[in-house]
């Protein structure tokens, strides 16, 4: 596997020297000069603090770190729960927020606070230029490397907290109190400075980094694709004119913290930086991704068939190490038995050892009926679909050998769908391609990939997932686990970014369609004009027309072309429909069950709590806030 700055030497670092306790939450500069201009002194050292610097990005692939086991996407067995899902379920505190960027995770163990990434950061800047041996171009590149995470950082606390503090520049140790209590600014004047601090990073950083040994540090097709977000999300519903939740958040003094007049505006500026990250990044290389690897013997002779090419394209697309595709991805070490491929990964009845095989993060029935059929439509709306009657079981057909196991039975909802979702998830009598291995799948308890009395390990929903796991990934040790760079954008993100602005800016155009369709048609799927245009088709012929219905479109199509990736829990929030999403029960298939009939009644496996509009920004700790009586918190909380 290829390296990266976040693999090479990041935990060599000598980082004690400017890591130390203060009694603020945003830690002052320590009077360290001489143990600082050692640090800095030669490059091998401030390369060190370089990868300290990206140390702190969040590790998606980490259970017990990641929002990817968020929202309503997947649940687990209670006694395996994450506090993502505890989260969830309305277990949130301020005396010990769970999931806090803020203050960090669990002490630091699985996530540092993001205000130390910040401080890292402008360590780092402030001091770059002491190293004796190296040349001044390579020294503003670091430079601007920083500064970009450094932004960057400020952009996730803003998207879990809203208005936040500034923090361009560490705190002297001599600054008295005021300086160092300092307020959250407007959520716009944040923006603001998020996206000027990534344009000045551009000036100096690489158009695309390619060594392998660099692979995940930032170049410009990078900062492009995260200024993109950063300006989609300041336009979303959440963020842009909520007045609805927020008209009475002020800092002490009275100011108002959002502005709460709608700006259409926003959007424009969010299509103006999508089209120019697309631009750069098609410009440097990056491409939708096409499977072109070989072919496992076992399906040498189904891959003629464009159904079975479709699923290698969209199982590769994000555990194909540093595909063609990928923009951003983060490899930073993660523990073994923390891994969330681990976690994912079914295992294999007939090995001896399934130490990193766990198979107990469950995708939800929720995310089994939200792909689409076959025909590029949502369930309820294609007349094909049998969906009054989805969970009625029926046999398998030959028609559908290629995704189930001919002559067996299974859920009706299980079949007739579009790649996507047979290369998404595992289902009773459907196939998997997994540990190198085409399995057929048995699910029902005390079957072979079913509920075992003897173990917690097992599938609470009756579903598995498949795209985070790599497909040659065997679970039997940890290092035989295929490793890849979880994303953190791809190039797919960014033409959904474009039909989401252009919508919401100007309503359908071509435009829109032409982002769209580039997503739908690596999935296998009709355009979304010939799906929503055929009235013998779809229930709601012309939907695509309408502003109100392609924004409904463009969401679903978001919502299962970046599933599993971390980011639906916050695509839910900046769009204002937690109520909607995340307040129902979770639910699945009955796995108690052994017999056919049994297995397949839908059940509720646990429970969503969302408190509107609370629960759309995280809380500030009691700790921090008694530490800096400046700040304010956050709404409801």
């Amino acid at each position: 596997m290829k390296k990266s700055i976040l693999i090479r030497n990041v935990f060599l670092f000598f980082f004690t020297l400017v890591t130390f306790s203060c009694d603020d939450y945003l830690d002052i500069v320590p009077d360290r000069t001489q143990e600082i201009s050692l640090l800095f002194n030669r490059r091998e050292s401030a390369f060190n603090a370089l990868a300290n610097c990206y140390s702190y990005l969040p590790k998606k692939d980490d259970i017990y770190a990641s929002f990817v086991v968020a929202s309503d996407e997947v649940t687990t067995p209670i006694q395996k729960e994450p506090n993502a899902i505890k989260l969830m379920k309305g277990e949130q505190s301020v005396s010990n927020p769970k999931m806090s960027f803020w203050s960090g995770f669990d002490g630091g163990a699985y996530q540092g606070s993001i205000w130390e990434a910040i401080r890292s950061c402008n360590i780092l800047i402030d001091n770059i230029d002491l190293v004796i041996d190296m040349q001044q171009q390579e020294k503003n590149e670091w430079k601007a490397e920083a500064k970009f995470l450094k932004a960057y950082y400020h952009f996730l606390l803003l998207t879990y907290y809203g208005p936040i503090p500034i923090v361009d520049v560490n705190i002297p140790i001599s600054a008295d109190d005021s300086e160092v209590r300092i307020e959250r600014e407007p959520f716009d004047d944040v923006i603001n400075y998020i996206v000027e601090t990534i344009d000045e990073s551009i000036l100096n950083l690489p158009l695309r980094v390619t060594g392998s040994n660099d692979l995940g540090r930032v170049d410009q097709v990078i900062a492009k694709a995260i200024k993109s977000r950063v300006l989609l999300y300041s336009a979303s519903p959440l963020f842009n004119g909520n007045s609805e939740f927020y008209s009475g958040f002020t800092n002490n003094d009275g100011e108002n913290l959002f502005n709460l007049n709608y700006d259409v505006q926003k959007w424009q500026l969010a299509v103006d930086a999508t089209e120019e990250a697309i631009m750069a990044a098609t410009g440097q290389g990056v491409s939708i991704y096409q499977y072109t690897g070989d072919i496992p013997t076992f399906d040498e002779t189904n891959y003629i068939n464009p159904f079975i090419k479709t699923q290698y394209d969209y199982r590769y697309v994000v555990t194909d190490p540093w595909n063609s595709e990928l923009i951003w991805g983060n490899s930073s070490p993660v523990n073994s038995w923390w891994r969330l491929q681990s976690g994912a990964l079914m295992k294999n009845p007939t090995a001896s050892s399934g130490e990193a095989a766990w198979q107990w993060i469950a995708p939800t029935m929720r995310m089994a009926e939200l792909f689409y059929t076959k025909n590029g439509l949502p369930i309820e709306n294609d007349l094909s679909f049998d969906y009054n009657n989805r969970y009625d079981v029926t046999p398998i057909s030959f028609i559908n050998r290629y995704v189930a196991q001919y002559g067996q039975s299974t859920a009706k909802l299980n079949l007739d769908r579009e790649p996507r979702f047979y290369s998404s998830l595992t289902f009773d009598r459907g196939l998997s391609r997994s540990w190198g291995e085409l399995w057929n799948l048995k699910m029902r308890k005390g079957e072979s990939h079913g509920r075992n009395a003897n173990t917690g390990d097992y599938l609470i929903t009756g579903y598995g997932l498949k795209k985070i796991v790599h497909p040659d990934s065997e679970g039997d040790t940890y290092d035989k686990l295929i490793r890849y760079p979880f994303p953190i954008i791809r190039l797919s993100e960014l033409y959904l970014n474009l039909a989401e602005a252009l919508n919401e800016l100007n309503g359908p155009s071509q435009q829109v369609y032409d982002a769209l369709n580039v997503i739908r048609d690596r999935a296998g799927i009709p355009n979304v004009q010939d799906s929503w245009s055929d009235s013998s088709l779809t229930s709601e012929p012309g939907k695509h027309t309408d502003q109100v219905g392609l924004r409904e479109i463009i969401r679903q199509e978001r919502l299962i072309e970046l599933c599993f990736e971390g980011h639906r829990y916050n695509d839910i929030r900046r769009w204002k429909l937690g109520l909607e999403y995340f307040s129902t029960p979770v639910k699945g298939w009955s796995v108690d069950e052994d017999n056919q009939s049994d297995f397949y009644n839908v059940i509720g496996v646990g429970l969503r709590a969302f408190n509107s509009p609370r629960d759309y920004l995280h809380p500030i700790s009691f700790n921090e806030l008694n530490i800096n009586p400046n700040l304010v918190q956050s709404p409801g909380w």
